[in-house]
């Protein structure tokens, strides 16, 4: 489990492609500190297993299925990748859960400068879009992001000036793929009112369904 906080941006060192899928070196000298084989790093939002530690750099297998469904497919030596450890028992949640489990992949439709901040704008794929709502949440590479609004086809994100500069989102230009993974509490919800269909709007039974057992109204 992670919280969506970057913690740092490492640096693609090597790129070893095998047959079907393909090893990962990475330079991180915040996030391999107390790092061991066989831990849990998010790499661009992606939850991948430490395979080799060596110094500062840390190596991760990327399987097929991570390959289909994320941009690591396409990750090449110098490129700059989000990097956050797995939560730690007793550790704060600063943003959502994330589960390190890409849905699809997105892609930048535009930057644009505003105020001191950047308004994103980005196309999200058809497994993504049911779980898009204003002022939900959803990973971008791996960064807990607040959704400013849902445009067709995709939504709209604020990008506040320390985000802008602890991640790697400044290196992301027009047409460029985001690896995209909708709130789990979306999802739940998603999947119960799915069961629900057919039923008009929210009722006393839905809410007691879902544990919501308390009188419905105001006082």
């Amino acid at each position: 489990m992670f919280t969506g906080i970057v913690e740092e941006v490492g640096t693609v060192v090597s790129v070893e492609r095998k047959a079907e899928s393909a090893r990962l070196t990475v330079e991180a000298p915040l996030a391999s500190q107390g790092t061991a084989v066989g831990d849990s790093i998010a790499v661009n939002g992606a939850c991948l297993t430490v395979v080799r530690v060596d110094g500062t750099r840390l190596g991760f297998d990327a399987v097929p299925e991570t390959l289909q469904r994320t941009s690591l497919r396409m990750a090449r030596p110098g490129q700059r990748v989000n990097l956050e450890r797995a939560l730690a028992a007793g550790g704060r949640l600063g943003g959502h859960f994330v589960q390190g489990h890409v849905d699809g992949t997105g892609r930048i439709l535009s930057i644009t400068p505003e105020g001191g901040a950047h308004v994103v704008r980005a196309a999200a794929p058809p497994e993504v879009q049911p779980y898009l709502v204003p002022k939900g949440s959803v990973a971008v590479d791996g960064i807990s992001l607040t959704v400013a609004g849902v445009e067709d086809g995709g939504f709209k994100l604020w990008i506040i000036p320390h985000t802008w500069k602890a991640t790697n989102l400044r290196d992301r230009r027009p047409g460029d793929p985001v690896n995209l993974e909708a709130d789990i509490l979306a999802k739940y919800v998603h999947r119960l009112m799915s069961a629900r269909e057919g039923r008009a709007g929210v009722t006393e039974e839905l809410l007691a369904t879902a544990g919501f057992d308390g009188p419905v109204g105001g006082p």
